[in-house]
């Protein structure tokens, strides 16, 4: 799944693509007619809520997110996306379900956190970000002390982190960054609580993917810590 992220010292960017091949018709229509309904307004205050709220950050062809709002309808989910075909893809699931309780927005996660008020998120997942391997690229990783420090700021005592890779050395990442972040603790205490996957996980064909050419996914869970 595809990611934002924030330099160090400058203003917000997206790296990576933002579109890939030629929509097709329908996803054409649908970009143009249902995204905008569905589309934060973040020139606004965000309206509020009396449901539990959730953010995906980097949702890809949003299967996760589909089965989440299907499973939960009573939670507010956002998603967050920058590359228009995975958003496509999600809207014609959301036109095809009928699904009323997902709201979209396609550019930079780290915009939304700041946007949301404080203690307002219940969960966040973030899925196979890009690992940017190089180490040239590592600062373009969305797991850094910055969008930590917004993830606090959004998230309520208690909530949940959710982190899937199959990249060991993004991986070793998260873990030290979150570990030297005050707000957060893991919450592993044998191998099987990261090596297996959250109860109603829904593999992607990426996961499979990995899985296939050898790569063992890890599945980390993070708590906000009280206050």
């Amino acid at each position: 799944m595809s990611e934002t992220s924030q330099q160090r010292g400058a203003h917000a960017r997206l790296y990576g693509r933002s579109k890939g091949k030629a929509l097709r018709k329908r996803q054409a229509a649908l970009i143009d007619e249902l995204l905008p309904r569905l589309s934060l307004d973040l020139a606004q205050p965000p309206e509020p809520t009396a449901h539990e709220r959730r953010l995906e950050i980097g949702f890809g062809g949003g299967e996760h997110l589909i089965a989440a709002a299907s499973d939960s309808p009573e939670v507010e989910f956002i998603g967050c996306e920058p590359f228009l075909n995975g958003v496509a893809k999600l809207l014609a699931r959301v036109d095809e379900r009928g699904l009323t309780n997902i709201r979209l927005h396609q550019g930079d996660a780290a915009d939304v956190l700041d946007w949301l008020p404080e203690d307002s998120l219940s969960r966040v997942y973030l899925f196979y970000p890009d690992p940017w391997p190089k180490r040239r690229q590592r600062k373009r990783r969305f797991v850094a002390r910055e969008n930590l420090d917004r993830l606090a700021r959004a998230m309520h005592a208690g909530a949940e982190l959710r982190f899937a890779t199959d990249i060991d050395d993004y991986a070793a990442w998260t873990l030290a960054r979150l570990h030297a972040h005050p707000a957060f603790r893991w919450r592993a205490q044998r191998a099987e609580d990261w090596l297996t996957p959250w109860p109603g996980w829904t593999r992607t064909k990426y996961e499979a993917k990995a899985m296939a050419e050898g790569r063992n996914p890890v599945y980390l869970t993070f708590v906000r810590a009280l206050r």
